[in-house]
């Protein structure tokens, strides 16, 4: 593989659309993906009800069709995890363990992995009844009793879903109220078998084998209970992946490149689009338009270094 114009970091939704404009573009275009499904957080969530023209999608199919449009566009696609990065000057170099690339431009679209909680018990029993992905280990708690941690839209999905199959779900807040959108919030108060719990944190996890409680705590009243469960389910936010180029990009308080609508971060040549990057909004439908966004600058770009006196 030689010079490559284009090298995206991340195959979710952004680095996938970003794959397409670049090749409609006409760009040499490689995505490199850490994990071994394009998608991102998409393929884990199990049904997309707010992409236009595509109500109810499963998000794997919803990931798989994208990376497909990718594919026929002509991206080339490799696995392999960013140990080390040359940003700066007009040749990019992006190394793997098993790789070398370099690429006139990059648009790092890394994408975000779920925040965790931080109490006792949380690393020691995840995946022994410790969940971030509802739909994706759901289906083990049939008829069981399960906890959900979190406020927003995937707090209430995470309910919603999982009210399906569980003989209760406890949904647990730290205030008093939901930041989920409305219409998510009517259809999880509408569930016999979900009990809502305000103003209450998880203080520890119990287990030794498997989850067996949870001992919560009421920020108001000060009282603390055990609530005997079988699962939790963790959806308390994102942390960006952002790990990688510490230091090199430049990134606000919280880890998100700082970059506008034009995806232009501080390096000259270096782009941020979707999860990983500052914005009020994050969604497919935001994370697609970031990526064709990012091209578009990338298009700039490059013809500002190709024909520098039109600048």
């Amino acid at each position: 593989m030689g010079m490559l114009d284009v090298l995206i970091i991340g195959a979710g939704p952004a680095g996938l659309a970003a794959a397409i404009y670049a090749r409609r573009a006409g760009f040499e275009t490689l995505v490199l993906e850490k994990a071994p499904m394009s998608g991102g957080q998409i393929v884990s969530t199990y049904e997309v009800d707010n992409y236009p023209g595509l109500p109810g999608i499963g998000g794997f199919d919803m990931g798989m069709k994208f990376r497909e449009h990718a594919e026929a566009m002509g991206a080339q696609f490799a696995e392999g995890e960013v140990a080390k990065l040359h940003l700066a000057g007009e040749l990019k170099e992006v190394v793997t363990e098993e790789k070398t690339y370099q690429a006139r431009a990059v648009i790092i679209a890394a994408g975000a992995t779920h925040a965790k909680l931080g109490v006792p018990g949380e690393e020691e029993l995840t995946g022994k009844g410790v969940s971030y992905c509802a739909t994706c280990d759901g289906a083990f708690f049939r008829n069981r009793v399960t906890a959900v941690v979190g406020g927003g839209d995937v707090a209430a999905e995470d309910a919603v879903f999982l009210a399906r199959f569980c003989k209760k779900v406890y949904v647990i807040h730290r205030r008093d109220s939901l930041r989920a959108a409305e219409i998510l919030q009517k259809k999880l108060f509408s569930l016999p078998n979900v009990e809502l719990i305000w103003d209450t944190v998880v203080e520890k996890i119990n287990g030794t084998e498997q989850v067996e409680s949870i001992l919560t705590l009421n920020k108001k009243t000060g009282f603390t209970k055990e609530l005997a469960v079988d699962g939790v389910f963790i959806a308390v936010g994102i942390l960006p992946q952002s790990e990688a180029f510490a230091g090199l990009v430049q990134t606000d308080e919280k880890g998100y490149f700082v970059a506008g609508e034009d995806c232009r971060t501080n390096i000259e040549g270096v782009f941020a689009a979707g999860d990983v990057r500052t914005k009020k909004l994050r969604q497919v439908v935001t994370a697609v338009a970031d990526g064709a966004n990012a091209v578009t600058s990338v298009q700039e770009y490059l013809l500002q270094k190709t024909n520098p006196q039109k600048n």
